[in-house]
């Protein structure tokens, strides 16, 4: 190289030098900027949310962008912007370019002025500098501002999570899906990729991330996954929802070592660097589920770790709640680390042949109490630690809460012949003195003490029919209750209800009234020829819902308040053999259908199938107190077969609206009224209306000005589902069980209890 070519190359490396420092501060001040689309994206989450954003897109007529950019993410929160004036579409054109370039301090400060006036002034600019990006941290300081302003009930939340997938790493994830220790979240127009496997701080709105705050740490550990084989030399670990595969190095084991197995997984930057295998496990029933712990027989109360998780391995493997884990079985395993349990495996489903019942109070007004008397004809078994004592026959057994027995928390009483019953004789049911099959055990809580039957759902179910039917109708009639009442249990135990205290169900109205009377021959037959049978919509047991008596249409799964495709089986139907359905939406078209006490209908020969009763607005007003001296009462809406949802009443101090058919029952009935049957008896000390199938005429006011309503009314419950006393006309007429339970459960099949799937 020559003199001349070598003074000319040092003489241009400061200037290379200053042109790669020009090039990196561009290049920096552009990263540190945010793009429209994820500024107004904050912005209109501030005020609403994805899933809104998203209806008002579909639902509106008028559109801003044109017909090829309407699938960008952005569009439905700048649409929402647009859509209430937010964004002036003048000065912000619906465009791709638009939302791709970044924000500006003059864009920052008119959406600020629009969203909370005054706002915009911390970052108004002058002059040219309007036009500048503006660094997103600025934006962000912003938003936090806005954020006080407008988000008062806090819905915008700050979380500290795991990111562990997006759909750079799991390829089955749909677009813009996040998968956190926190749960799934959406992403839109966020950069997370470089992210996973970090401890990661978001700002979140519902199921939506509008920011990612902070990278808390690359240093990572998976608490309690659960591990499997993978292809060559891999293995696989199950954490949230989805499958990860790593490389497995010699250093960390070997795979035949890895496989179902649980165990905490420590990343570095992505890459593995411990694995801790969780190999003990214990089995045992389940006799209580807290949120910290859980019981298990033979082992006593143990904690639960800070990351406890639950695997279903049956079927798919799937990860699930402390609250799947069903007490009074030992379809387990528990994983143990440390004394405490890092994780319960549901090895296989549970077969529903036995539960647990919470016995309540003589009056069912608790649970709780506060001592308990038991015996038995053959004498009864007292288990409790590791004493097992004998009580002889006839001998009464009293137990308090400061009983020794009790030190470490649970007495199990039995018969001593396993034919016999144990008589809870501090309680009194309607016949007498109950008695129970299987086990009584009796728990110590703060409040009192607890009684927890445990039977064989079978057993149990010979007493719950006769409690619900009487024993006298028709066995098609009492095989159909017995297939409602098992069904209604088996959603029960998984239900879980009372797992804190070691129970599914107890015996009240609540769930279904248990051990009220004796069971007779036939209802003992109606259980048995009807074994372990539940019903079904498609693969699922169904919510077998039932009541005593039908006012000649049943209503759907909107009862409650609920979405009705919920319940597709529960549509609404008139009980005669062609199972149509009246337009009764009208109060003029109710009226007529429920004064006519002859309609034809399986239950019209029953006594509830109609009846009325008057009631004066002195009367209700103990009730309903909001609206001054009662003037009026209408019904406003009324759901399929015309039950009422809605109500308005008018006052003297204003109106209210009394929704849903419990509530309406509850307001408009009192102690004071008397109900005339359909064949002239009566009912009185009824503080809630038999049914909500009613109309209300205002009969006027009398000189002491007392306004009194009648109320024409029929059935008798709730009227979704199965109809009791109309079950027990068809049967009358010759039809079987099935198709009875088909009738009312419409789309339904009566199948085994093991033929269940999730």
């Amino acid at each position: 190289m020559n003199r001349k070519k070598f003074i000319g190359f040092v003489a241009g490396i400061p200037l290379l030098v200053i042109i790669l420092i020009i090039i990196i501060l561009i290049s920096e001040r552009e990263r540190s900027g945010i793009s429209r689309g994820a500024a107004y994206k904050s912005a209109a989450l501030l005020l609403s949310d994805r899933e809104s954003c998203e209806k008002l897109l579909a639902d509106q007529e008028l559109e801003y962008f044109s017909e090829k950019e309407k699938s960008h993410w952005y569009v439905k929160y700048m649409n929402y912007l647009y859509a209430w004036g937010y964004l002036d579409i003048e000065k912000t054109p619906a465009a791709k370019e638009t939302a791709e370039g970044f924000l500006t301090y003059e864009d920052a400060e008119n959406l600020a002025e629009a969203l909370v006036p005054g706002s915009g002034e911390t970052v108004h600019k002058g002059g040219k500098k309007q036009k500048e990006q503006i660094p997103s941290g600025q934006w962000w300081d912003l938003y936090e501002v806005l954020r006080k302003e407008l988000d008062g009930e806090g819905k915008i939340t700050e979380v500290e999570v795991l990111l562990y997938g997006t759909p750079a790493n799991i390829k089955t994830a749909p677009a813009w899906t996040a998968y956190t220790s926190g749960g799934s979240f959406g992403f839109e127009g966020i950069s997370l990729d470089s992210y996973i496997d970090w401890e990661v701080k978001l700002l979140v709105k519902g199921g939506e991330i509008i920011a990612l705050k902070e990278g808390v740490t690359d240093s990572v550990t998976y608490k309690n996954v659960w591990l499997t084989s993978g292809e060559g030399d891999t293995f696989r670990i199950y954490v949230g929802s989805v499958m990860r595969s790593f490389p497995l190095e010699a250093s960390l084991g070997q795979e035949s070592e890895f496989a179902n197995n649980i165990a905490d997984v420590s990343l570095k930057r992505g890459r593995l660097q411990k694995v801790t295998l969780k190999k003990k496990k214990i089995t045992g029933k389940v006799l209580a589920v807290k949120e910290d712990s859980i019981e298990v027989e033979g082992y006593g109360s143990l904690k639960l770790d800070k990351d406890f998780k639950v695997y279903r391995l049956y079927g798919q493997l799937e990860e699930k709640s402390i609250s799947d884990i069903l007490v009074g079985y030992d379809i387990q395993e528990f994983v143990v680390a440390h004394g405490r349990l890092s994780a319960a495996i549901l090895v296989r489903e549970f077969d529903a042949k036995s539960l647990r019942v919470l016995l309540m109070n003589t009056n069912y007004q608790s649970i709780f109490h506060p001592e308990v008397t038991l015996s038995a004809q053959s004498g009864l078994s007292l288990s409790y630690g590791e004493e097992r004592v004998e009580i002889p026959p006839g001998a009464e057994v009293i137990i308090n809460a400061s009983d020794e027995r009790l030190k470490d928390g649970r007495i199990v009483v039995s018969p001593l012949e396993a034919s016999d019953s144990v008589s809870v004789n501090s309680i009194n049911r309607s016949y007498g003195t109950p008695y129970y099959e299987g086990t009584i055990e009796i728990r110590k809580e703060p409040e009192g003490l607890l009684l927890i039957n445990e039977l064989y759902l079978e057993s149990y179910l010979t007493k719950v029919v006769p409690s619900e039917m009487p024993d006298n109708y028709e066995k098609e009639a009492l095989k159909a209750q017995a297939v409602c009442a098992r069904t209604y249990a088996y959603r029960q135990i998984q239900g879980n209800t009372y797992s804190q205290y070691g129970a599914h169900v107890d015996d009240s109205t609540r769930f279904q009234v248990y051990n009220n009377l004796n069971p007779g021959v036939k209802t003992e037959e109606a259980v048995r020829e009807t074994y372990g049978k539940l019903l079904f919509y498609q693969e699922t047991p169904i919510e077998a819902f039932y009541f005593s008596t039908s006012c000649g249409h049943t209503t759907d799964g909107s009862l409650w308040g609920s979405d009705p495709a919920l319940y597709p089986y529960l549509d609404g139907s008139l009980l005669q053999e062609s199972r149509g359905v009246l337009n009764l939406s009208t109060n003029s078209d109710f009226d007529e259908f429920i004064k006519n006490k002859d309609y034809p209908s399986y239950d019209s020969s029953f006594p509830m199938y109609r009846w009325e009763t008057t009631v004066t607005n002195r009367q209700l007003e103990e009730e309903i107190t909001e609206v001054g001296s009662i003037l009026n009462i209408t019904v406003t809406e009324r759901g399929v077969g015309g039950i009422v949802k809605k109500l308005r009443v008018e006052g003297s101090d204003g109106v209210m609206t009394i929704n849903g058919e419990s509530q309406a029952r509850a307001k408009l009935g009192n102690k004071y009224m008397t109900i005339t049957k359909k064949d002239g008896g009566l009912m009185k000390n009824f503080d809630s209306l038999p049914s909500a199938y009613l109309s209300i005429e205002n009969a006027g006011v009398d000189d002491n000005n007392i306004t009194t309503f009648r109320i024409y009314g029929g059935g008798y419950g709730h009227g979704a589902g199965m109809s009791q006393n109309g079950a027990q006309a068809m049967a009358k007429e010759g039809k079987g069980y099935e198709d009875i339970l088909k009738f009312f459960y419409y789309g339904s099949e009566v199948r085994e209890a093991e033929a269940s799937k999730e």
